[in-house]
C-alpha cells in the first residue's frame, strides 16, 4: 500500500486562506486534540469521534474519514495560487500530531508535489513523533500559551512541561519556527505573562512571535454540541492593551506580529 493511501479523519478543508503560514493556503483541519483549552474556537475538533452538531438550525455530521491522496487532490487544485504567493498546505486541528501517521503522509505527499507546507500545533507529543515530520515542514507554527505549568493545566487540562522542552529542540531543528500565543483574558493577558513567554522564546533561539488576540468566533458551536462555553464571562482585549503587549514582547528583541 502506498503511504498516500493512509487514512485519517478531518472535519474541514478551508481553501484560499491568507493566514496560518505564508501566501495563499489550503488548511486541512484534523480531528482530535490532546488539550481542552477553555477558549477553543473549534470545539468540534477536540474529540476524534465523528459527531453531530447543530448549526443554523440544521444538524450536520462533523468528521470524515479520507485518504491522504484524496486530500492532496483537493490541495493541488490551487497550485497556481501557491506559486504566485508562496503559499501551500497547512495542517491544523484539533492537534495534527494526534494523527501523526496521517499528518506525515500529507506533508510528505505535498513536498513531493512541490507544495510548501506548514503545521499549526501545540507540540504536546513525544519529540520522536515530531522529528519524523520535520523534514517535510517548511513553517512550524507552535503555540506556547503560558510558561507557568499550573496555570497552563488549569486552562488547558494539561501541564506544559513537554511543550516547553519540545520548543527547545524545535528551535534547533525546525526549518522555520514561529511561536504563537493566543492572548486570553484572565489567562495570559498581562504584560508580565507575555514578557515571560517572549523571553523564553528568545532564550531558546526563536526569532519571531505572533500574538493572537482572543475572539469569540466559534462560541455557537458549543451550543450546537450541547456544551457550555467556559469563557463567556470575559471581554475582548482593547486595542490599546494589545499595543502594550506587542511592545512588551518586542522589548525582548523578537519580531512580533499581531495575528498570524
Amino acid at each position: 500500500m502506498s503511504y498516500l493511501d493512509t487514512k485519517g479523519r478531518i472535519f474541514d478543508i478551508q481553501r484560499f486562506s491568507v493566514h496560518d503560514g505564508p501566501g495563499v493556503r489550503t488548511i486541512v483541519f484534523l480531528k482530535g486534540c490532546i488539550l481542552r483549552c477553555k477558549w477553543c474556537c473549534n470545539p468540534e475538533s477536540q474529540s476524534y469521534e465523528i459527531q453531530q452538531m447543530e448549526t443554523g438550525g440544521k444538524v450536520k455530521t462533523v468528521g470524515e474519514d479520507i485518504t491522504a491522496r484524496e486530500v492532496l487532490e483537493i490541495v493541488d487544485k490551487d497550485r497556481i495560487y501557491y506559486r504566485r504567493s508562496g503559499g501551500g498546505l497547512t495542517l491544523s486541528g484539533g492537534e495534527s500530531l494526534v494523527q501523526h501517521e496521517f499528518a506525515l503522509a500529507l506533508l510528505k505527499g505535498a513536498k513531493e508535489m512541490g507544495i510548501n507546507t506548514a503545521i499549526e500545533t501545540t507540540s504536546c507529543a513525544e519529540y520522536s513523533v515530531i522529528k519524523k515530520l520535520l523534514p517535510y515542514i517548511d513553517t512550524y507554527l507552535m503555540d506556547i500559551k503560558h510558561v507557568n505549568s499550573d496555570k497552563h493545566r488549569e486552562f488547558t487540562g494539561r501541564d506544559n512541561g513537554i511543550i516547553l522542552e519540545n520548543a527547545k529542540q524545535l528551535a534547533k531543528e525546525a526549518k522555520h519556527l514561529i511561536i504563537r500565543v493566543p492572548v486570553i483574558p484572565t489567562f495570559n493577558d498581562t504584560p508580565e505573562e507575555i514578557y515571560a513567554i517572549a523571553s523564553y522564546a528568545k532564550e531558546i533561539g526563536v526569532e519571531e512571535i505572533h500574538l493572537l488576540p482572543y475572539h469569540r468566533l466559534g462560541t455557537d458551536k458549543y451550543k450546537g454540541l450541547g456544551r457550555e462555553y467556559m469563557m463567556s464571562h470575559v471581554d475582548l482585549i482593547p486595542k490599546d492593551k494589545i499595543d502594550i503587549l506587542e511592545n512588551v514582547a518586542a522589548s525582548t528583541g523578537l519580531i512580533v506580529k499581531i495575528g498570524g
